[in-house]
């Protein structure tokens, strides 16, 4: 039987072994591999239920939504409905991207209100930002007047329980003067409220480093997007393990980036059987990144 006094050496010696190995304790978390659904954007819609069985059986156990719409909802299916089916299949929406540019234009609020509420009913974590009209982002001053309008949506989830996230693609690491759209969100946005999704695909693609993104704002990059970047055209994505990404080195500072969840995502290499090309992703990062 264990004395206390060894049980606590025991026990500071883990911690210090997963401190100095991130990648041990990353596993010791038991992390799951989660889907961004834009992934089987084709399949999906035509086939929620069959597709969502597909993904539990792939090894998957988190999801990502898109698509949510006040008149559709959830291609046809209600917020309720649609939870029905991702708990018959042992699945988790944690965050769901949700289309928010009427409000990041003139700040109606009835798009946002409804995505609070439909990630309220999905018992999510996350309602995320995905993309900004190109028309709203054009100097500074737009990006400031953006991160204002992210408080404030930041605020009215954290007041129903939940947290806002922005989600990058590659235009944000444009140059706005001497600095760019990123570096305004991060500056502006208060981390109280906003946490950041960051597109690891793009941040390699736009030509920046995610570890010194890591360093510099750390604990801030709560989910990723975890897609490959083809060896031979850099504009498609690739099956993860497969491409020019080192993502062992960034999985290894998970711990730094704050990340709680990812999402595998396929977003420009469309193969024959995409369903096929997301499973070969996640064993990947099962066998070799957690």
């Amino acid at each position: 039987m264990l004395s206390r006094r060894s049980f606590l050496i025991n026990s500071s010696m883990a911690a210090a072994a997963a401190f100095l190995i991130p990648s041990l304790a990353f596993a010791a978390g038991k992390r799951k591999v989660g889907l961004q659904l834009y992934s089987l954007r084709d399949e999906l819609p035509k086939d929620v239920k069959g597709t969502l069985e597909k993904i539990a059986k792939a090894g998957f156990g988190e999801v990502e939504t898109y698509g949510f719409s006040i008149k559709d909802q959830f291609w046809g299916l209600t917020p309720v409905q649609f939870k029905k089916i991702l708990d018959d299949n042992g699945l988790k929406a944690v965050s769901g991207h949700y289309g928010l540019g009427t409000y990041l234009a003139d700040g109606n609020t009835d798009e946002l209100k409804a995505a609070i509420a439909a990630a309220k009913v999905l018992k999510s974590e996350y309602v995320t930002i995905p993309w900004l009209d190109e028309r709203i982002r054009k100097t500074p001053e737009d990006y400031k007047k953006i991160a204002g309008r992210i408080n404030t949506a930041g605020k009215m989830c954290k007041d129903a329980g939940l947290r806002l996230a922005y989600h990058n693609h590659n235009f944000e690491f444009e140059k706005q003067g001497d600095t760019t759209g990123y570096e305004i969100l991060l500056k502006n946005t208060d981390k109280n409220l906003v946490d950041f999704e960051l597109d690891l695909y793009w941040v390699v693609r736009s030509g920046n480093d995610p570890i010194k993104l890591f360093k510099e704002n750390p604990g801030r990059f709560t989910m990723w997007h975890v897609k490959d970047m083809d060896k031979t055209n850099p504009a498609l994505n690739a099956e993860v393990g497969t491409g020019s990404i080192d993502f062992k080195t960034i999985f290894a500072d998970a711990k730094l980036s704050g990340m709680k969840h990812f999402f595998v995502e396929h977003e420009t290499n469309y193969k024959p059987n995409p369903m096929g090309s997301v499973a070969a992703s996640c064993a990947y990062i099962k066998a070799n990144l957690i």
